[in-house]
């Protein structure tokens, strides 16, 4: 029997840090492009997006957590399940607001009965029994308003804030055939379909955004007995990654304990650890990572005191383990030269850097270095050029591209590919891989015509959550013709939102909960800061990379043309900037520079222009011991320290700059 499309689970792990490794050493997960559903968005404490329904076989939040019980010796009475957190109080007569970890948030919170809390005391955890006389969902909020018995002012809900929400596990709600809570997968054999080989054991699932992944501890052989054992201990031995989705785990049996797979050709191979250190090697790995992490929290910690943001680190005194975990790694993870260099944008006046206006300003100096094509003749030159004058241009190109001497960074998001406007995240994130896939497909058939074996490096750059769909892409699509050691995918850099200054107080940087901390993406100019933090300049360097293409994911680009690489090599330019209808627009780019020129704008990345651009953001704010109350804006009420790679024009001198003008 087909299973049916079911939700993701909102108390799957954080995933890990994975964003910053080459591609081929990264994960991936699957969400089918045909399903949409009109499930309700909902949010998890865990993770910082929404989840809706897709075809992957998801798994319901609800995880059970034990906990001692002197009252009842039953094992399933020492169970409970989590369903949220009380994140402040609210109003004088006693309710507090609680941000949902359930996918059914009317059931634990609408209807009154017994619910216990947890709470943490001087180390200890203590495990509370109240009475839900009631509750209602917060309008335009991804929280509820509820009310205890015996809890009937402000300072007696100021107590228990911080304090985990649970219930019986024996009342967790009946699932719909094919619906799975994520615990009841773990621990599950994983079999080959056609051959019967057992794989390994289910060991966690982690949440993408896209869909689940299954952790799965690999099957060894114990040389004593020759018996296959699986570890559930992550951090011993190798395990790989599997999408939860029907096409690659078609069958689950619950009462066997088993789940079936048909993984694509290469998957387990690729996404296997590829290091073969001891258990006793990979721990010690470990423990260094762990302490880089608590020695950049540290001097986060200073940071932040010395910049007048101490209020960002309360929610690491108070909360459960993960939330306080997520939010130190959120800390860690700041890049506070940046963030300090933004904030000095807010009080200075902004020069437009818009490609529009520096076109206006400097029209006739920059066009004398300018080529005019038409938009067709630009798609088909390959194949009907050999008699244009610009041949031998676009022949240079094709020998740069084949010898490994250009790159292209891809900067792939829904807000700039022909998705944009449409009605759900699903779609639109769907439309970005289709344009995605169209690319690379049209860059492969180029040099499957010129008759090249083609190792150009490729760097992507994409917001969270669409990156997960774009690794699926080049996986499913063997790279398209790329050489796997030669790609990257890497996350969209991402700066705290402050607040507008007030008498009271300066920039301050806003948290949506006491554990987490608001973002945004810091835009097309943070490329830069990307290659030179992770240094890929350096290896684009020793690859012999003499040009590199930037361009953003849309119609308009002319994504590793020969052409206009051709163009630019051909004047000895610094800069290459295709002008098109698009010209402009912040979302839409696409410029050709020389490693010189990149190099150099690496060793000033303190020159880095922001912008502030003012926008309106929900957030929380302490009040009292452990109470944070949420603050609504009706006008604008924070910056979103913003770095657009149109202001890097003025890093070139006009002589050394070229144009490649396309005409519709």
């Amino acid at each position: 029997m087909p299973r049916l499309p079911l939700r993701p689970s909102l108390l799957s792990p954080p995933s890990p840090s994975l964003s910053l490794l080459p591609f081929h050493l990264t994960l991936l997960s699957k969400s089918s492009p045909f399903r949409i559903t009109k499930t309700p968005l909902v949010y998890s404490t865990y993770r910082h997006y929404p989840v809706r329904l897709s075809s992957v076989a998801p798994v319901v939040a609800e995880a059970v957590t034990g906990a001692e019980d002197d009252e009842k010796d039953e094992e399933e009475e020492r169970n409970f399940v989590e369903v949220g957190y009380i994140s402040s109080a609210h109003g004088l007569k006693g309710e507090v607001r609680v941000m949902p970890s359930t996918d059914f948030p009317e059931l634990r919170f609408g209807e009154p009965g017994r619910r216990w809390l947890r709470t943490r005391v001087a180390g200890k955890e203590l495990i509370s029994e109240l009475e839900l006389t009631g509750g209602r969902g917060h309008p335009g909020q991804k929280s509820w308003i509820i009310s205890f018995s015996g809890i009937d002012t402000v300072d007696e809900a100021r107590q228990i804030v911080g304090s985990t929400i649970l219930v019986r596990e024996r009342d967790r709600p009946e699932l719909e055939e094919g619906d799975f809570y994520t615990l009841d997968l773990v621990g599950m054999r994983v079999v080959l379909k056609d051959t019967g080989k057992l794989v390994g054991t289910v060991t966690n699932v982690f949440n993408f955004g896209a869909g689940d992944l299954l952790q799965v501890m690999l099957t060894t052989v114990d040389d004593k007995n020759h018996s296959s054992t699986s570890n559930l201990d992550t951090s011993s031995g190798q395990h790989i990654w599997i999408p939860f989705v029907e096409a690659i785990v078609p069958d689950v049996d619950m009462d066997t304990r088993e789940m079936l797979i048909t993984p694509p050709k290469g998957l387990l191979e690729l996404n296997v650890r590829s290091d073969v250190r001891t258990k006793k090697e990979r721990r010690l790995m470990e423990w260094k990572q762990k302490k880089k992490l608590q020695q950049r929290l540290i001097a986060a910690k200073k940071v932040l005191s010395e910049i007048g943001q101490k209020h960002v680190l309360e929610g690491l005194r108070f909360g459960e383990k993960n939330q306080k975990t997520s939010l130190a790694k959120q800390i860690a993870s700041i890049d506070f030269k940046l963030f300090q260099l933004a904030i000095q944008s807010i009080n200075k006046p902004f020069d437009s850097c818009s490609l529009s206006e520096y076109k206006d300003t400097n029209s006739p100096e920059l066009l004398k270095n300018a080529i005019k094509i038409s938009r067709h003749n630009l798609i088909i030159f390959e194949s009907e050029g050999r008699d244009n004058l610009n041949y031998e241009v676009y022949k240079l190109g094709v020998q740069l591209l084949a010898k490994s001497k250009a790159a292209i960074v891809l900067f792939a998001n829904e807000k700039n590919c022909a998705g944009k406007g449409l009605d759900t995240d699903l779609v639109r994130t769907e439309s970005m891989v289709n344009q995605f896939q169209k690319f690379l497909r049209d860059f492969n058939k180029l040099f499957k015509v010129e008759g090249h074996d083609k190792t150009v490096p490729f760097i992507l750059i994409s917001s969270d959550p669409e990156i997960e769909s774009c690794k699926e892409c080049l996986l499913e699509n063997d790279y398209f013709g790329l050489n796997s050691e030669r790609v990257w995918v890497l996350e969209e850099e991402k700066l705290p939102i402050v607040s507008i200054s007030t008498a009271q107080s300066g920039n301050q940087i806003l948290l949506k909960s006491p554990w987490e901390i608001l973002q945004a993406p810091i835009g097309s100019g943070g490329i830069f800061n990307l290659l030179s933090s992770l240094k890929i300049n350096d290896v684009l360097n020793k690859m012999g990379v003499e040009y590199v293409q930037l361009c953003s994911l849309d119609n308009q680009s002319a994504f590793g043309n020969p052409l206009f690489f051709g163009l630019v090599s051909s004047r000895n330019a610094d800069v290459g900037v295709k002008i098109s209808e698009t010209t402009g627009l912040e979302d839409h780019f696409d410029m050709i520079f020389s490693m010189k020129h990149i190099n150099k704008i690496c060793k000033e990345i303190n020159k880095l222009r922001f912008h502030a651009l003012p926008e309106q953001h929900e957030h929380v704010i302490k009040q009292a011991d452990n109470e944070f109350i949420t603050v609504n804006a009706e006008t604008p009420n924070s910056y979103h320290l913003h770095c657009s790679l149109y202001g890097f024009l003025n890093t070139c001198s006009l002589e050394n700059m070229c144009v490649m003008q396309v005409l519709d």
